[in-house]
């Protein structure tokens, strides 16, 4: 017979176990909390029961949708909103955006703010900082149960999204963390924004129902993302998902990277903006690239065209060494829709091994700007999941 201690063991084993999947998934239903926990029946019920005493998990009844003959919706089970509190912050080279939510994934308070192209780490934290505290007392939001912050950060950041004073980070990464657990007294993760972008899609957005994704951001820069086997790739160095810096023409100009001819190169917006100008086309910023592509120009759809065209050529290659079955594409550019997206979709069926009875579906990412602070909310989930963290009764 086992002893007591032992069973208790098990006991809060299992029972972190299941807070962990509600942590990375959100609301889930009893019957698919049983399939991802490989828990019995008995003893899910028994601890979601305790749980729901304890005030550390709520049931939250299906929503009517008014359609007939479709069964009963299933009721699911999430983490208590008042028991946690989950910020992410992205920064950008020219913003700063900010998302709080609860462990039961639901958005408290969103915000973005501009931010000089010059500002240090020191004055990035403090203008993060400063945007979440007007949304704390905007939204009447309680931070004493804050249990992680999750910062998406541009360029390499070669940590393992551990907390603040992990090693490997990047100097510009340990002095934003840094400031940032200082201010909040919560663990810190970061990670790339456009890497964690990529985690949002694949944890709410576009890539949500399958396992192995890829993720680009084509904007000002173009960054992105894999997510394999249902975890977002962050490679031996923290630079997994550089999809920018593949060079496409070995003696084209140097890139601050290092290379030379990278992708990201020739088809940024500034680039773009001066082949239409070259074509006689005048086009004042990136969203006018955009706004004349959706009305037709015909010099502006061609370069956005061959532009999707050599995208397509480097993420043929990732469909041929990663196998994803989604692509997402977000960012500025993408807004352009199929003028964009339909020749990426084309060089892939061309190069990515054509004979091969695959299919790649190549979309629009769910997430906007906001991305990379959801990815590091995401991040943050994952974070308290693997660490076990077992939530706080409510604040009272």
């Amino acid at each position: 017979m086992e002893r007591p201690d032992a069973m208790q063991r098990v006991r809060r084993a299992h029972t972190e176990t299941l807070l962990a999947q509600l942590r990375s998934a959100g609301p889930l239903s009893r019957a698919e909390l049983i399939r991802l926990t490989g828990l019995s029946r008995t003893t899910l019920f028994d601890i979601i029961g305790d749980l729901i005493t304890r005030g550390v998990v709520v049931e939250r009844e299906p929503e009517l949708s008014g359609q007939r003959g479709r069964g009963r919706p299933t009721s699911t089970v999430s983490l208590n909103p008042s028991a946690g509190r989950i910020i992410g912050i992205d920064l950008a080279r020219a913003s700063i955006t900010v998302v709080i939510a609860t462990l039961g994934h639901d958005i408290l308070a969103s915000g973005t703010r501009a931010v000089t192209l010059t500002a240090g780490p020191a004055r990035r934290a403090d203008a993060a900082g400063k945007l979440i505290d007007d949304l704390v007392r905007e939204h009447d939001i309680d931070l004493r149960a804050l249990e992680a912050i999750g910062i998406g950060l541009p360029g390499l950041v070669t940590g393992r999204g551990r907390p603040a004073g992990g090693g490997g980070s990047s100097a510009t990464a340990k002095q934003i963390s840094t400031r940032i657990h200082e201010r909040y007294g919560a663990a810190v993760i970061t990670d790339n924004n456009s890497r964690l972008a990529a985690l949002a899609e694949g944890t709410w957005g576009a890539a949500r129902d399958v396992r192995d994704a890829v993720y680009v951001r084509w904007s000002d820069g173009v960054g992105g993302g894999f997510i394999v086997d249902g975890q977002l790739a962050r490679g031996a160095h923290g630079a997994a998902g550089e999809i920018g810096h593949v060079s496409v023409d070995p003696d084209g100009d140097p890139c601050p990277c290092g290379g030379r001819g990278c992708l990201e190169l020739l088809i940024r917006p500034s680039a773009l903006i001066e082949q239409c100008a070259r074509r006689g086309v005048t086009v004042q910023d990136p969203a006018d690239l955009v706004a004349q592509a959706q009305a037709g120009v015909p010099a502006v759809r061609e370069v956005l065209h061959d532009a999707a065209v050599l995208l397509g050529r480097v993420l043929s290659g990732s469909v041929v060494q990663l196998d994803p079955g989604t692509i997402a594409i977000g960012g500025l550019l993408a807004q352009a829709g199929d003028t964009v997206l339909e020749p990426v979709r084309t060089a892939i069926a061309r190069l990515a091994i054509p004979r091969h009875p695959r299919r790649v579906d190549v979309v629009p990412a769910q997430f906007g700007d906001e991305g990379g602070a959801m990815g590091a909310v995401a991040a943050a989930l994952r974070f308290t999941a693997s660490e076990s963290l077992l939530p706080t009764r409510p604040l009272t």
